[in-house]
């Protein structure tokens, strides 16, 4: 069974009045920021993968102050 116009027409309408208009619009932006942001991600994932960067494990110098400021606590 299919819905008829009128149906539809009020299940649109309690849609508009539960949301109201402002809200189904913040939700359908909200929804094409979400697909903007992904393909910018699927984008830049490929071009990752096409030109690989060397990776940065850390910096050595953090770490060697993190351990001596470690070693003063324990020590003092």
């Amino acid at each position: 069974m299919q819905p008829s116009v009128w149906q539809i027409l009020i299940v649109a309408a309690l849609v508009l009045i539960l949301f109201g208009r402002g809200r189904i619009s913040e939700m359908m932006g909200d929804v094409g920021k979400g697909i903007r942001s992904f393909k910018k991600g699927i984008t830049e994932e490929e071009a990752n993968t096409a030109n690989p960067s060397p990776k940065i494990e850390g910096k050595t110098g953090d770490v060697s102050a993190d351990s001596s400021k470690t070693a003063d606590k324990t020590a003092g």
